[in-house]
């Protein structure tokens, strides 16, 4: 018998029992996806968001929202006067979150100050300036040689927060995320969205995809579902590309509604419901983000934008070396016995030269004394 026929009968045979002829469950490569999810729940995963917009926004309120935690419960408010000479700067929170077992470390980045200013021109500088340093130590690090155990602080997303009073973009968002769009996925929110009523949110949001098409502003884009996908999972990805950008409300407050306790913000008008679908678009948000696409904010930001900026800084260096190549070399200093070598020639040369001056003296002599 072959020994490939033999082995096709070993693996037709692995499910029976020898003993009772019973069927057993195929132990092999199926097991695989299994093994992966084991090896990743037990590492964990790590999630750097970034928000970006004025002050008073809400900013602090949709993240600790969303993630059902306190990440400012220490920080101070500036009134009006400390806010006008305030620049922007970059504060980072990090906090470990666990759900079912699945760890998550995620990283908040805010830009504290942003907006604020009477001139904000070139105010995203220290932001891009901060995305370009992630990039630059997660380069370090990878090219090091201990690169088992990478800390990967790049930013896989930005928040940006757009006023519901206003009418459209401004020109600081315009130039905001055009500045961003190829270093970190933009999602554009609007902001306070219970300040307007549907029929303004509805304007408001086809206004915005009117000037982000205008501008050439590229904002992250939902990827296609794949024809097998369930047909929930392709509604819900409609839902969400056709909502974007999201007018969302953030509380942390509970309030109690028809008998149940909600988050929402009470008015004297009525309560706005935060989870509620009708009432914001948090839900889609939160979905969209934790659920659904952030895997794929981190597929993106690792395949598009970090390997834009590998791909730079490589063909840097490559043309700095080849330009130090193109240097002319100095010439080489001869060696010691070469050296010595030159000078023994050289006295010999000048004593050849005063023999020959001493015979000419006397041969002219000698010519003189005939005559």
């Amino acid at each position: 018998m072959s020994p490939a026929l033999s082995s096709c009968l070993i693996l037709v045979s692995w499910n029976l029992s020898p003993d009772d002829g019973e069927e057993k469950e195929y132990v092999g490569f199926a097991t695989l996806p299994n093994q992966v999810h084991k090896k990743s729940v037990k590492k964990g995963f790590d999630f750097t968001l970034m928000v970006a917009g004025e002050s008073g926004l809400g900013k602090s309120t949709l993240v600790n929202s969303l993630f059902l935690t306190n990440l400012h419960k220490d920080r101070k408010l500036l009134n009006a006067e400390e806010r006008i000479s305030q620049t922007v700067e970059i504060t980072k929170l990090t906090v470990d979150i666990e759900e079912k077992g699945v760890k998550l470390k995620l990283t908040i980045v805010d830009t504290v100050g942003f907006g604020d200013a009477v001139n904000n021109t070139e105010c995203w500088t220290s932001v891009t300036d901060y995305i370009n340093q992630q990039f630059e130590q997660y380069f370090r690090d990878e090219s090091g040689l201990n690169r088992k155990n990478i800390q990967d602080s790049r930013v896989h997303c930005c928040l940006y927060f757009i006023p519901p009073f206003g009418h459209g973009l401004r020109p600081v968002d315009v130039e905001f995320m055009k500045a961003l769009q190829d270093k970190v996925n933009v999602v554009p929110l609007i902001s306070k969205a219970d300040c307007l009523t549907p029929t303004e949110i509805k304007k408001l949001k086809e206004q915005l995809r009117e000037e982000i098409d205008k501008y050439g502003i590229k904002i992250y884009q939902f990827p296609d579902c794949d024809s097998d996908e369930d047909e929930e999972f392709k509604r819900q990805d409609k839902e969400l590309k056709e909502s974007s950008p999201f007018a969302v409300i953030g509380s942390n407050t509970v309030v109690e509604v028809r008998g149940q306790r909600v988050r929402g913000r009470l008015y004297p008008w009525g309560i706005v419901e935060v989870e509620n679908p009708t009432h914001c678009d948090f839900v889609k948000l939160r979905t969209m983000l934790i659920r659904s696409h952030m895997h794929d904010l981190k597929d993106i930001t690792n395949d598009c934008h970090y390997e834009n900026y590998r791909a730079q800084i490589i063909q840097t260096m490559t043309s700095k070396m080849n330009a130090d190549k193109r240097v002319e070399s100095p010439i080489l200093p001869l060696s010691t016995s070469g050296v010595e070598t030159e000078k023994l020639i050289k006295m010999k040369d000048e004593e050849l030269k005063r023999m020959q001056q001493m015979l000419q003296k006397m041969q002219q002599q000698m010519h003189e004394q005939d005559l």
